[in-house]
């Protein structure tokens, strides 16, 4: 069994396991921002991804489950329970995954979210988020449940062969991992063996809740878009102008771009590139073809940090602007660069 452990800064850990003999493999809580890193481990061991599984819905991280999915053509896998409409396979407690010729057999652990659960491979369990090393998940996010996860804990998990060792979703100190038995006898959440104690602890932990909380959940759960991925996606519609080409076309009295600040009103007015027009993204759809009769023209927008101007940009183009570009970086590195700015009402407003 081939079996690699992908970590990301942000302490979440996926899994990559692979059938050496067949060549197939499946990867296990995969992160958005490691898909390239799972195509060249597979690749150069001459490995296929044939499944995607997430052991739950994450609430702190983005899923990379269905754009794999949807790049490899490999069917996806989460529990019955789960809300994502993009799951291909809806398992249920106690079922067997078969990849190549290795078999990964299912738990249902609800308690840190309603659709969790975890693998168990021959010498190893992966227990997404149901049991951490050294913690095990919170259970104040949505669907959590503090009397599911203790009996999910102590009736399930920890019934299984004390000599397994733990590979959890999440490992923040990047420590090393223990068996089952280690874990009954370190893990302080594992200490309270009484139900009601370990209920009272889970409803006062006071945790902070994730980044990204509401935007993590909205695409896990739905299969939509996340931020970056609509501004990526624009950006690969267009292309930039950087900072110093803009003020040399400026300098030089033929900028050869109409420019377009992006921005509420009040940002306009305070202070603005020299010859921007004002035209807010909110009104951006409605308004372009009346300030700019000519689909033919070079349109510049530009923003704060550069990000909703990409959107824009890139809506532009969507619409038949097909020379809309966007400035590499924001007014507000436009301005910590010294490069000047005009403030006056707006002349589009």
């Amino acid at each position: 069994m081939y079996f690699e452990a992908v970590r990301s800064e942000r302490g979440c850990v996926s899994y990559l396991i692979g059938c050496e003999k067949t060549c197939a493999a499946v990867v296990v809580d995969p992160l958005d921002d490691q898909i390239d890193r799972y195509l060249a481990l597979t690749a150069s061991r001459g490995m296929r991804i044939r499944y995607v599984l997430d052991t739950h819905t994450h609430a702190d991280h983005f899923s990379a489950v269905r754009d794999l999915r949807d790049r490899l053509g490999a069917p996806s896998i989460m529990h019955r329970s789960s809300p994502a409409p993009f799951v291909d396979i809806h398992a249920e407690d106690g079922e067997t995954i078969i990849v190549g010729e290795l078999r990964l057999n299912l738990l249902h652990t609800p308690g840190h979210t309603r659709d969790s659960m975890c693998v168990i491979l021959p010498d190893r369990v992966l227990t997404g988020d149901t049991l951490l090393l050294g913690g095990c998940g919170r259970t104040d996010l949505p669907t959590g449940d503090p009397e599911a996860l203790y009996e999910s804990l102590f009736q399930r998990l920890l019934r299984l062969d004390g000599s397994l060792l733990v590979y959890p979703a999440h490992n923040y100190k990047n420590l090393e991992p223990t068996t089952l038995d280690e874990q009954k006898k370190t893990n302080p959440r594992l200490r309270k063996t009484e139900r009601s104690e370990f209920v009272e602890m889970m409803r006062n932990l006071s945790m902070a809740m994730p980044d990204h909380l509401t935007e993590a959940l909205r695409t896990n759960q739905t299969g939509g878009m996340t931020v970056s991925q609509i501004i990526q996606e624009a950006a690969e519609r267009i292309s930039f102008m950087t900072m110093t080409e803009l003020r040399r076309r400026i300098d030089s009295g033929e900028p050869g771009v109409h420019i377009l600040d992006v921005r509420e009103v009040d940002a306009y007015a305070v202070g603005h590139i020299p010859g921007a027009v004002h035209l807010p993204r909110g009104q951006l759809e409605l308004r372009i073809d009346s300030m700019f009769p000519d689909p033919t023209v070079r349109i510049l927008a530009y923003c704060e940090f550069g990000k909703i101007s990409t959107i824009a940009a890139g809506t532009l183009h969507t619409m038949g602007f097909l020379g809309a570009i966007a400035l590499d970086g924001g007014i507000r590195a436009w301005k910590e660069a010294g490069h000047p700015l005009e403030a006056a009402p707006p002349a589009a407003g």
